[in-house]
């Protein structure tokens, strides 16, 4: 990655942890942010009376910009400098979470939270893209290593801070706890962090691609939310759908002939790239859907607290940071195709197993095991499938594979959240009845893990394993991989000197 200057900090430095505190707690509170507002629905939903559309917006609505404007953020990072972005991004990301915490009614939350999410597209290519360029090239592993599993600490403790603000306050203050945080890394940023750009970075900004991505979204989304209750040949249901196809149309139009398109499309001729994705794509698809449910049956049908329902699951984060590195060298000896075709499957018994939740309140008995074989899955699938990602692309697209890699996993949870609902019954304010929400959630995690073995067969036939002498070994920054369960891990694992997630947009 070129920089307007050479990188010059070191991890062991004061500066250097000064910059690595910074990026982590920018990049912290919109991770966070997309694990704490699953808990508060339940009681989101109770104050506004809405059914279970609004909700879904609420989720959806945050991660379609995201989705949309990600690798925008980072291309206007390496272009108008990544400090700067970095810092409008935390700064809007803040003003978007004010006006979140004030709603007066769902409507006003959705179009915050959508909001919320353009912030976040700007901060989070910003957060490792702003290592990449500071540290020396021989400190910059364990840096991105050091992000990563802190980036693990700060999701994990996502939940634990939800459920707490929620029981004894509000469900307003997950949202009002960002400003303060918000505020630090911007003052920090200015007196610690290192102004870096890409000379090399040219041609125009693909803001037409964005936007028709974000219409894609917006137009399949709506359809699906809305669907089950205005029906299918509902005029402004039948015209977003239609209007979704356009967009998509367009935006395949769009990056096939853009100077600097925002996705180039070319990308997916590498086989082993596309079968990647396509993985990627229907996995995180399943695992976002039913974590989505999984909060909302908790509280609804076991009884569970907030805060309880939040610590659900926690294990995972503990079994990804135990097994991840291992599960790395393994891939790394042995090529992907074994841990990413068992590895969905695994995944898949594990949702499976969410079944028993609708049958008690005890978590030791009719929870835990579910996530502990779940998050077994997930730590055989994960780091060879980023891995494969990054690694399958020519050296020169290592930056842009990983980020659409991690495009793809959000687009999936996204459609997930917006459209397994109604597969599995779960429409109006049928969330708020036990009986009709623990049939609903059976069906979705069902779903979820047909789609799960589904993505493990698909491995099985499109991935193929390097030949043994171009093997090589995971670097260190991917001994701490962490997976949000929103997006793959966002680091790096194309050796020395290739860009990490987004970082060249």
């Amino acid at each position: 990655m070129a920089t307007s200057e050479a990188p010059a900090l070191v991890y062991s430095s004061g500066p250097g942890r000064w910059v690595l505190a910074i990026t982590v707690l920018g990049s912290g509170i919109a991770a966070i942010d997309a694990t704490v507002v699953n808990i508060a629905l339940p009681t989101i939903g109770r104050q506004f009376h809405t059914g279970i559309g609004p909700l879904q917006w609420v989720m959806t609505g945050y991660t379609l910009t995201l989705a949309a404007f990600l690798l925008v953020g980072g291309s206007l990072g390496d272009r108008l400098g990544r400090r700067r972005v970095y810092s409008i991004g935390i700064v809007w990301f803040a003003l978007a979470s004010i006006a979140c915490g004030f709603a007066p009614s769902a409507t006003f939350l959705i179009v915050t939270r959508v909001l919320q999410g353009v912030g976040a597209a700007l901060l989070t290519p910003g957060s490792l893209a702003i290592i990449e360029a500071s540290f020396v090239p021989a400190d910059r592993s364990s840096a991105i290593g050091a992000w990563s599993g802190l980036g693990g600490v700060a999701t994990a403790a996502g939940p634990l801070l939800g459920g707490y603000l929620i029981s004894a306050a509000s469900w307003r203050w997950i949202f009002f706890i960002n400003v303060p945080i918000a505020v630090f890394v911007v003052v920090l940023s200015a007196r610690h962090v290192p102004e870096s750009r890409d000379p090399g970075a040219t041609g125009k900004i693909d803001y037409a691609g964005a936007l028709a991505c974000v219409a894609f979204l917006t137009g399949i989304s709506f359809a699906f939310i809305e669907a089950p209750t205005l029906g299918w040949t509902a005029p402004s249901v039948l015209a977003m759908a239609i209007a979704g196809a356009v967009a998509l149309v367009a935006l395949v139009v769009r990056e096939l002939h853009a100077e600097s398109p925002m996705l180039p499309l070319d990308i997916f001729r590498v086989k082993q790239l596309a079968a990647t994705n396509a993985v990627t794509f229907i996995v995180y698809a399943a695992l976002v859907g039913a974590t989505f449910l999984l909060p909302v049956e908790l509280q609804i049908v076991s009884g569970y607290s907030p805060l309880a329902s939040g610590l659900a699951l926690l294990p995972l984060t503990f079994i990804m940071l135990a097994l991840s590195s291992r599960s790395g060298r393994l891939a790394a000896q042995i090529g992907p195709r074994l841990q990413m075709s068992v590895g969905p499957v695994v995944v898949g018994a594990g949702l499976a197993m969410l079944t028993l939740a609708t049958h008690g309140s005890s978590y030791v008995v009719y929870v835990l095991p579910a996530v502990l074989v779940f998050g077994l899955g997930l730590a055989i699938t994960v780091a060879p499938l980023t891995a494969t990602a990054m690694n399958s692309a020519p050296a020169e697209h290592s930056g842009i594979a990983s980020a659409v890699n991690n495009d793809v996993a959000r687009i999936g949870g996204l459609l997930a959240v917006a459209v397994l609902p109604a597969l599995a019954g779960i429409t109006g304010a049928a969330y708020l009845h036990p009986d009709a929400l623990a049939a609903g959630f059976r069906t979705a995690v069902l779903i979820s893990a047909g789609l799960c073995a589904a993505g493990g067969v698909l491995a099985a036939f499109t991935i193929t394993n390097p030949p043994r002498a171009q093997r090589r070994a995971v670097p260190p920054a991917a001994e701490c991989l962490h997976c949000g369960l929103e997006a793959p891990p966002l680091t790096t694992t194309a050796g020395a000197g290739s860009a990490p997630l987004a970082a060249e947009g």
